[in-house]
């Protein structure tokens, strides 16, 4: 008795699914959870959040700030 061409009832489906699955996963098309720490404003948000707690002053801020970004 022929089914022509699905063997075990469509497990041929299950098979492509998985391969786009694993591949999907090795080529990092979902985004990896540690990738915003290569962002582009990052050094300025740390510098930000330092002078929010006070660790540094306003001048040390000011200096920094304009070694990150200059303009």
């Amino acid at each position: 008795m022929a089914y022509s061409g699905y063997y075990f009832f469509g497990m041929d489906i299950l098979w492509w699914f998985l391969g786009i699955l694993f591949l999907f996963t090795i080529f990092g098309i979902f985004k990896p959870v540690h990738r915003n720490r290569f962002r582009k404003g990052a050094p300025l948000d740390i510098l930000q959040k330092r002078f929010a707690k006070g660790e540094i002053t306003k001048e040390a801020y000011q200096e920094r700030k304009n070694i990150i970004e200059p303009i």
